[in-house]
């Protein structure tokens, strides 16, 4: 990421992170939209979500929902240094892989990131705030996908 690109995400990202909650839900609603094959994946207590409203007001969702916008906020806070995610970031993968996500369900995840942030920031979601949260997204899920890689075969 180029300084400039950096900038764009910190400076966008501090319009979004004042109330998480309500972003993410903006993220998760339009990730149920775009594949509602994924609600299966989100059980507490082995209770299945019924439809994604039940899933969006489920309280453990909703804590969810603020984990995955504190890890978005790590990696805003160390763009300089994303590396020291790693470990965090791979961890992450590993979990996402036991409960049955699937890689491929990034980049719809991605999508609804950029069209939370699209309808967070208006007009200031230009194409170069765009380009430069893809790449940060990227990023992030590169990492994760180690964890992917390395778990044995057959586990």
């Amino acid at each position: 990421l180029s300084g400039g690109q950096r900038a764009l995400i910190r400076e966008s990202w501090q319009r979004v992170s004042g109330s998480p909650v309500q972003h993410g839900l903006v993220l998760f609603t339009r990730l149920f939209d775009l594949d509602p094959d994924l609600l299966p994946l989100f059980q507490y207590n082995c209770k299945q979500f019924a439809s994604p409203q039940e899933c969006l007001s489920a309280p453990e969702f909703l804590d969810h929902i603020r984990k995955v916008m504190l890890v978005i906020d790590a990696a805003v806070s160390h763009l300089e240094d994303l590396s020291c995610l790693e470990e965090y970031l791979c961890n992450l993968g590993k979990k996402h892989q036991a409960v049955g996500v699937k890689v491929e369900s990034f980049s719809t995840v991605g999508e609804s990131l950029l069209y939370m942030l699209e309808k967070c920031l208006g007009a200031a979601f230009s194409p170069e705030v765009q380009e430069a949260w893809s790449k940060l997204y990227s990023a992030v899920v590169k990492a994760m996908q180690r964890g992917w890689e390395t778990l044995p075969e057959g586990d």
